[in-house]
């Protein structure tokens, strides 16, 4: 894949790639968080995307301030088209990790890599190698073998809300890519998009009832702001300094993560069929990494 609209000081980055694994364990941390606090507190899902974009808004433009970075962007439209379509994919998953398990709300999540790589053809007219369509093939049949059937027990509707919030994402993650080669940096990308999606958020927050954050709930509420935003930050330098298609199939590490904490925090058991999952999908991962 062709590199000609990358960033020159993009190429110097040495981890390239490599901030979808920070960000596949940032994100995995913030799931198990929203789970717990909705069980917990009975948090409704607009109120967990208000707390964890609220941190980064907080933070980025605090840092902004400090630095004397400006806020203004020529390219103010472009921000709010994808902190819009990032706010629904966002709102899409939190209702799916607090209807569904862990895995199976992740791993719908991450169909974004397969809506990524469409839609990157169908825009940019990208022609991504054999293995690394290969790859994310095997990724996503490994992930079947790590799931428990969604479509199930009056599941359906919040599966399908899920396989949504992948769709939002994959198409927030090509206005990403736009936005990078109009030269926005990270933390402009990132600040934006947590300003829509606090504002919309707020508003349907409003509409269902808020909860009081108690002294009790407070690190839960913070573990998710602060997780999302490192999350947010490496995954958006990803997708700005890596190879497309190989962070998307990187991005599959974020549900064997979620797994793995799933069975250490929440309870639930990997059996065999889990482990194989698994292993697919970390070999999935490191071959489309390789260099040709």
């Amino acid at each position: 894949m062709s590199h000609t609209h990358t960033p020159a000081t993009a190429k110097k980055d040495p981890l390239g790639s490599g901030w979808i694994i920070v960000a596949a364990v940032c994100f995995t941390v913030m799931g198990v968080l929203v789970k717990a606090a909705g069980r917990r507190f009975a948090m409704s899902h607009y109120e967990l995307v208000f707390w964890r974009v609220m941190v980064a808004v907080l933070v980025l433009g605090f840092q902004a301030a400090l630095f004397k970075r400006s806020l203004k962007t020529p390219h103010l439209k472009a921000h709010i088209g994808r902190g819009l379509t990032g706010t629904a994919g966002l709102v899409l998953f939190f209702y799916g990790i607090t209807h569904l398990p862990l895995a199976t709300a992740i791993t719908l999540n991450y169909t974004s890599a397969v809506f990524l790589a469409l839609l990157s053809v169908l825009v940019y007219r990208e022609r991504p190698p054999l293995r690394i369509w290969l790859a994310l093939l095997a990724g996503l049949g490994g992930i079947a073998l790590i799931l428990r059937p969604a479509f199930h027990s009056g599941q359906e509707w919040a599966a399908l809300v899920g396989l949504g919030s992948g769709f939002c994402a994959g198409a927030a993650y090509l206005q990403v890519r736009g936005l990078s080669r109009m030269g926005e940096p990270t933390w402009r990308v990132v600040w934006y998009f947590s300003a829509v999606a606090a504002v919309v958020s707020a508003i349907l927050a409003s509409r269902a009832g808020w909860h009081r954050p108690s002294l009790e709930s407070l690190p839960y509420v913070a573990g998710i702001g602060l997780s999302a935003m490192f999350a947010q930050l490496s995954l958006t330098r990803a997708y700005q300094v890596g190879r497309t298609f190989t962070v998307a199939a990187l991005s599959y590490l974020t549900v064997v993560f979620s797994a793995l904490y799933g069975a250490l925090w929440l309870g639930e058991t990997l059996g065999g069929q889990e482990a194989a999952g698994i292993a697919i999908i970390v070999t999935a991962g490191i071959v489309s990494s390789l260099k040709k």
